[in-house]
C-alpha cells in the first residue's frame, strides 16, 4: 500500500512540485514582506520564521490525507481494497507512510532555502535531529486526521472545500508572530493550538528562539507538550481511522 501512494505521486508530479514550492514561497514573501513590517529585523524574523513555516506544513497533513483518502472511497477503491485478504490497517498505514516520505524528502530543498535567507542551527546536532523527529511525528499525526475525515466526507469536492480552512490552524498558533503581544483569549487559544507546542519545541531545539515565558504548558514545555499532542492525536485519529475504513458507512 505505501508503494502504491509512492507510485500514485510519481504519477502526478505537478501536485508533488505545487506541495513543495508552497512552503518556499511563503518563506520568501513573509520573510521579505511581513519582516519589514516587525519589530524583529529582517534576518532574525526569518530565522524565527523558518521553524513555524516546517510545522505549517506539517500540519498541511491533514489536507493531503483528507483529499486523498476522499477520493479513493469516491472513487469506489476503498470498497475494493476491502475485499481484499489483508489487513484493515493495511491502506490508511500505506498512506500516512508514504505522506511521511514525501514530507521527509520534500524538507531539504526548504531547509536549504531557509539556509539562503539566513536562518541557522544554532544548538547541537542531536537536538537538531530531535527537533526533525518531532516534526515528522506530528506530520504523520496529522496525516491521521486527514484520513479519517476523508473516510467520513466520502467527497473530493467536499474534502477540497473543508480542507482549504485548514490554512486557519497556523494563522491562530505562534508559526508567523509571537504570541505575547494578543489579546488574553487570544493568547490563550493560540497556546494551546498545538502548531504552537511544535513550533516552539522546534525554535528551542534548533536554537532559535528561547520559550516564551509566562506561556500555556503546552508552550512553556514545548517538547513534553509536542509529544502529548501527538500522542492525543495519534491515539484518537489513529483507530478511528482504521475503523471507518474497516466498516465503511456503518
Amino acid at each position: 500500500m505505501l508503494g502504491r501512494q509512492l507510485r500514485r505521486l510519481r504519477n502526478n508530479p505537478g501536485l508533488v512540485v505545487l506541495t513543495q514550492t508552497m512552503p518556499v514561497t511563503m518563506l520568501l514573501f513573509f520573510g521579505y514582506v511581513f519582516g519589514s513590517a516587525l519589530a524583529m529585523p529582517g534576518e532574525e524574523y526569518r530565522a524565527f520564521l523558518v521553524p513555524g513555516l516546517l510545522v505549517a506544513t506539517a500540519a498541511n497533513g491533514i489536507m493531503t490525507g483528507m483529499f486523498q483518502a476522499a477520493a479513493d472511497t469516491h472513487r469506489g477503491v476503498t470498497d475494493r481494497f476491502r475485499t481484499l485478504p489483508m489487513s484493515r490497517a493495511a491502506v490508511p498505514l500505506g498512506q500516512a507512510g508514504a505522506d511521511l516520505v514525501v514530507t521527509a524528502a520534500g524538507t531539504v530543498p526548504f531547509l536549504l532555502v531557509g539556509l539562503a535567507v539566513g536562518w541557522r542551527v544554532e544548538g547541537s546536532a542531536a537536538a537538531a535531529v530531535g527537533a526533525f523527529g518531532l516534526l515528522l511525528l506530528f506530520r504523520f499525526a496529522t496525516t491521521w486526521i486527514g484520513i479519517f475525515l476523508g473516510l467520513l466526507t466520502r467527497n473530493e469536492e467536499a474534502a477540497g472545500q473543508l480542507g482549504g480552512a485548514t490554512f486557519l490552524l497556523p494563522l491562530l498558533s505562534n508559526a508567523y508572530i509571537p504570541t505575547e503581544g494578543l489579546p488574553g483569549w487570544l493568547r490563550t487559544i493560540a497556546e494551546w493550538n498545538p502548531i504552537s507546542a511544535v513550533t516552539t519545541a522546534l525554535r528551542d531545539l534548533f536554537g532559535n528562539a528561547p520559550v516564551p515565558q509566562g506561556a500555556a504548558w503546552p508552550v512553556a514545555h514545548p517538547v513534553a507538550g509536542s509529544l502529548v499532542w501527538c500522542a492525543v492525536l495519534l491515539g484518537v485519529f489513529g483507530p478511528a481511522a482504521v475503523h471507518r475504513y474497516a466498516h465503511g458507512e456503518r
